[in-house]
């Protein structure tokens, strides 16, 4: 119970530490240089403060409840009716918060989407999704993309997340994956070989304390 408390009252405090950012003291420091220095913060907030510096949006939720009832107000601030989704279990836990979610039009397009993902890399600020989700078709080309993601999916680095996407994957990686880094960048690779695609303009991280 101490633990989960603890662990609560770190990821809440990423909203302040969002909203109150101090100007930068290592200005004059040399990054270029090969002595690195892991970050002082919990993966959970070094996650969230990344994806802020990568032009990404951080929500905190407390549960699942928590986290439909943000994404209500969003909707309700944004304007937006229905999300685009082809995730049955995501669409499950939204139909029965009352929030309308459906795979998009093909003729229409879609302004909105919501998925899952594999796991998120604090390091950077990433999203890890892959050929193997349900939801694989909606991971780029929304104006906004809303993720939803458990803050036991995140993992510290590249090399941590692929290797945990290996074993969730009954030992063999995906045949496609997206590392999406904020906003307008999504990077796609097999293995190890990379190359560019577009990303949304607006990237949303829903995080969920499944502690």
């Amino acid at each position: 119970m101490e633990e989960s408390t603890t662990k609560e009252k770190i990821l809440k405090s990423v909203r302040n530490a969002l909203i109150n950012k101090s100007d930068n003291p290592f200005k004059n420091t040399d990054f270029s240089s090969s002595v690195f220095h892991a970050q002082k913060e919990g993966p959970e907030v070094e996650f969230a403060l990344n994806l802020n510096d990568n032009g990404g949006t951080f929500i905190y939720c407390d549960n699942e409840k928590g986290f439909t009832d943000n994404l209500k107000s969003l909707m309700d601030q944004q304007g937006w009716t229905q999300l685009a989704s082809t995730n049955p279990q995501l669409n499950t836990l939204l139909s029965t918060a009352g929030i309308l979610a459906m795979p998009p039009d093909k003729n229409l397009g879609f302004q909105v989407s919501i998925t899952g993902c594999d796991f998120l890399i604090s390091r950077f600020g990433s999203i890890l999704v892959s050929s193997k989700l349900a939801d694989r078709n909606l991971f780029v080309g929304a104006h906004t993309h809303l993720v939803v993601a458990n803050a036991s999916q995140v993992k510290s680095e590249i090399k941590e997340a692929l290797s945990a996407l290996k074993a969730k994957y009954s030992n063999s990686l995906p045949s496609q994956i997206i590392m999406i880094t904020g906003i307008g960048r999504a990077t796609t690779f097999t293995k190890t070989l990379p190359f560019g695609a577009l990303g949304s303009k607006n990237l949303i991280v829903f995080m969920i304390d499944d502690a």
